[in-house]
């Protein structure tokens, strides 16, 4: 709890992957992927309760074995790739709630973006909870070579075409407003906000600004590698 604001932190876990295979429980330094990732939500001080929301009997047990509860396995229909993070909170919200477990927040925190600093989390809470007027937080990093402005694709006729039209002819990051891409190291939102808008972009959301050796997400085996070589040359800060 932050102030009177009480805090579900909830990882969202599916057993399928189909850039990499068994990714939440392959093994990342040591460990488990996902297991990174309970280590940060059990480490806050300030989040009162967690959950991994999960389709998969293995990435359960192994969640549980690191400390954390898994109520139950995701109904079928929160188990397709056409199942979004909000339909999953949405569930577990509702869940908690039928249990008489009310909170003001719902933290939303991705396994594969196991790049959080000890102290990221409770930062996000503490800034959501010092300016209330806004719906929540969502961590991100600026966009480096990938910047909207530079990003091409395919007109119909087969020729490299800029994806956003500009009279420029020459591109320099430095002329341009900064990028910014929303991470998976948290994302918290109002659970009030998320009931009614059924989202966690809203126009009245803060920035949590991460550095950028944590701009990374595991979605295949080239971006596994990647995370691991990060993790070791910043191990002090994880």
């Amino acid at each position: 709890m932050y102030k009177k604001y009480k805090i579900l932190a909830v990882v969202t876990a599916r057993g399928g992957s189909k850039g990499l295979p068994g990714k939440n429980i392959k093994e990342l330094n040591g460990k488990p992927l996902i297991a990174w990732t309970i280590g940060h939500m059990m480490g806050s001080e300030l989040i009162d309760y967690s959950i991994v929301s999960t389709d998969s009997a293995e990435i359960a047990r192994v969640s549980e074995h690191y400390g954390v509860s898994v109520p139950d396995l995701r109904p079928d229909h929160l188990s397709t790739d056409t199942a979004s993070s909000i339909d999953v909170l949405e569930y577990v919200i509702g869940s908690e709630e039928d249990k008489g477990r009310l909170y003001d927040y719902v933290l939303l925190l991705e396994p594969t973006s196991p790049l959080r600093k000890r102290d990221d989390l409770d930062n996000m809470i503490r800034l959501a909870g010092d300016n209330p007027d806004r719906d929540g937080v969502i961590s991100v990093g600026k966009v480096q070579l990938e910047h909207p402005m530079i990003v091409k694709k395919i007109a119909e006729d087969g020729t490299i075409v800029p994806y956003v039209e500009t009279t420029a002819s020459i591109y320099q990051r430095q002329q341009h407003d900064e990028a910014l891409f929303p991470y998976g190291v948290g994302y918290l939102i109002k659970v009030s906000v998320l009931k009614e808008k059924h989202t966690i972009y809203t126009s009245n959301i803060l920035p949590y600004y991460i550095e950028r050796w944590q701009n990374y997400e595991i979605d295949d085996i080239y971006d596994f590698k990647c995370i691991e070589t990060v993790m070791r040359m910043e191990s002090d800060k994880l």
